[in-house]
């Protein structure tokens, strides 16, 4: 779960507002790298995903249709053990940063289950589904489809490298529909086609800056 982190800052003002804060966003947009330095930064406990623990993962990009299901129900239980795992050890009473949101998980599910396939997930879900806390703060880190597959490439990740192209875009516009309608909590959405809160220091000091002025449910940074 990655919990452990070293405390390199007091935290700020705001974060007796947003102590439970989400960043969210497609494969390739930058998320658990900037929920990590968040965590370092502010002191925030992290809840990360682990994909490389996924053993199906792997042969999900390379044969979909094949390893869509138990690639989906590995994340799914991770994701509820992780979240268990939290409520039992009360770190609900912290600052908690996390790169995923149990909610969203269905999303996947729709883009590459067969209807029967689904139709279990489903019951599975609603079955296993944890009570989380809503977040106090989602962060929705946007790029174009272009973009992510130009930076799933220059990272590396072996795996990822055999993922289709169509499936990125499907996943892209889905992740557009879902937060389109999401409602639980304030989001704020920030374009990243421009800003590199990750690589550079002055980008990463202005996301701060929209945290610390975001007021209201919903609202939209993007830089030029």
């Amino acid at each position: 779960m990655n919990m452990p982190v070293t405390l390199t800052a007091s935290r700020p003002p705001w974060a007796s507002r947003f102590r439970s804060i989400v960043i969210e966003g497609p494969i390739g947009v930058g998320k658990s790298s900037l929920a990590m330095k968040f965590a370092e930064r502010f002191g925030y406990v992290p809840l990360m995903e682990a994909p490389q623990e996924n053993p199906f993962l792997a042969k999900f990009y390379r044969d979909s249709s094949r390893y869509a299901l138990p690639a989906q129900l590995f994340f799914l239980f991770q994701r509820i053990d992780q979240l268990r795992e939290v409520a039992q050890r009360d770190l609900f009473s912290e600052n908690i940063v996390s790169d995923f949101m149990i909610e969203k998980d269905p999303l996947f599910a729709r883009l590459t289950l067969s209807d029967e396939e689904l139709s279990l997930y489903q019951k599975i879900y609603d079955a296993q589904r944890p009570q989380a806390p809503t977040p106090d703060l989602v962060i929705l880190l946007q790029a174009s489809a272009d973009t992510l597959i130009e930076r799933i490439r220059q990272r590396g990740v072996p795996m990822e490298q055999n993922m289709s192209e169509d499936y990125l875009r499907r996943l892209s516009e889905a992740y557009i529909h879902f937060f389109h309608h999401y409602e639980s909590s304030p989001l704020l959405i920030i374009n990243t086609e421009q800003l590199n809160p990750i690589g550079r220091d002055e980008d990463f000091e202005t996301l701060i800056a929209q945290i610390a002025s975001f007021k209201g449910r919903r609202a939209f940074f993007n830089a030029h």
